[in-house]
């Protein structure tokens, strides 16, 4: 059987309500959620698998590329995040975490919204204006929506922006200074430092118009005070990162598990990396893309949280770091509406152009169907040389 949960309006056949997917996990003996490397799919996936736990029904988290997935058991495959062979898909990214709420509450379980908003976050959707905020009884506070207390970790780590500052902790920390901030942190005082993380990130050297948009996603956030995080825009971020870098970590934090302390090391392991590399990157403007050629070092050791069954697990990082790289180069940097970032074999894509479909033009670039992601941001391997490559993806995204 298999089963697609699309949160569209008139609803198809195809498109199950929370209620009967929920019925469908009730019966099941086993279920197994296969939650694709992003951090909206990571918090619908740990939404649903706590409401399992609750039930006590049997289940098991992982964090899967489309194509490093298949169904070769009698489980019941709840798949998150992407399609593919399952018994059951959420696979819209944006619509997820909420979906996975309602399923939860249908499920007899009382879910914690504050995850789902992270999902929603996570997503680059507004979270203030999802209805989870007024469940979790949440408004718009000024200041950064960073995951720590401290904000120059905060700001120097985030990958919901790219500026001067992202450069750790005492590259924020310099800025900050000028600010002569008072030791606890008013409304006034988070303005203010809301207003220059804005401008810096705004008149930074190569930022462009589309900048003061996409800074928007880290300012004003619903504020959490640390539980588990600072911020329900960090608690995103924080998603985003682990689910790239340390998957068995994130399936931890997406469970309740106490995972805060390794997965903000991941977070900031995967800041540092994601935003060196577009900083030092070579890049290259052609009609409709941006193109950023980056160099990422080869550490991509093994996950000590994560399935030891799991192949190529540098590849698998290096491809969700250079998906960060993309989008925020798409965001920050990219005066076209697609960027393409590329390093040695494994490249990745994000866009803002509706008419664009990211996964579909990497994979015909390659000439397979091994292009993994969705139409606003994918990633694939590919063999040969790198100007080809690109070559071939421009011909594709025209």
């Amino acid at each position: 059987m298999s089963v697609t949960a699309v949160m569209e309006s008139p609803r198809g056949p195809q498109a199950p309500t929370p209620e009967e997917v929920a019925d469908a996990l009730a019966d099941a003996r086993f279920v197994r959620v296969v939650a694709a490397p992003t951090g909206a799919s990571l918090a619908a996936s740990g939404v649903v698998a706590r409401a399992l736990r609750e039930r006590a029904i049997p289940f098991q988290v992982r964090v899967r590329r489309a194509s490093a997935y298949a169904v070769t058991d009698d489980a019941f495959t709840l798949r998150v995040g992407s399609t593919g062979p399952a018994d059951l898909t959420l696979a819209e990214p944006a619509r997820a975490p909420t979906m996975a709420f309602e399923v939860a509450r249908e499920l007899g379980t009382d879910p914690d919204p504050r995850l789902a908003l992270a999902g929603v976050a996570a997503s680059e959707t507004d979270p203030a204006v999802s209805t989870l905020a007024d469940v979790a009884g949440l408004d718009r506070s000024p200041g950064a929506g960073v995951p720590v207390a401290d904000l120059a970790d905060g700001l120097g780590h985030s990958t919901l922006l790219h500026a001067p500052f992202s450069d750790g902790a005492d590259a924020a920390g310099a800025m900050l200074a000028e600010l002569g901030l008072p030791a606890e942190l008013d409304g006034d005082a988070r303005r203010r430092v809301a207003s220059l993380a804005a401008v810096e990130t705004t008149t930074a050297p190569g930022a462009t118009p589309r900048a003061a948009e996409a800074v928007a996603r880290a300012l004003n956030p619903l504020r959490l005070d640390d539980a588990p995080f600072a911020t329900v825009e960090g608690y995103g971020d924080v998603l985003c990162a682990v689910a790239r870098e340390r998957p068995g970590t994130g399936v931890a934090l997406a469970l309740g598990h106490d995972a805060r302390t390794p997965a903000l090391e991941a977070w900031r392991t995967h800041a540092r990396h994601a935003h060196t590399a577009l900083r030092e990157a070579e890049t290259a403007r052609y009609t409709g893309v941006f193109v950023v050629r980056v160099s990422l070092p080869a550490d991509g050791g093994a996950d000590a949280n994560s399935d030891d069954t799991e192949p190529d697990v540098h590849a698998r990082r290096t491809a969700g770091r250079l998906r960060t790289v993309a989008r925020l180069a798409r965001d920050f940097r990219s005066p076209e509406p697609t960027a393409l970032a590329v390093a040695d074999g494994i490249a990745a894509a994000a866009t803002h152009d509706e008419a664009v479909d990211a996964a579909d033009a990497l994979g015909r670039a390659v000439e397979t169907a091994d292009a993994d992601g969705t139409a606003r941001e994918a990633d694939t391997r590919f063999a040969g040389d790198a100007e080809a490559f690109e070559t071939a993806v421009r011909e594709a995204l025209s």
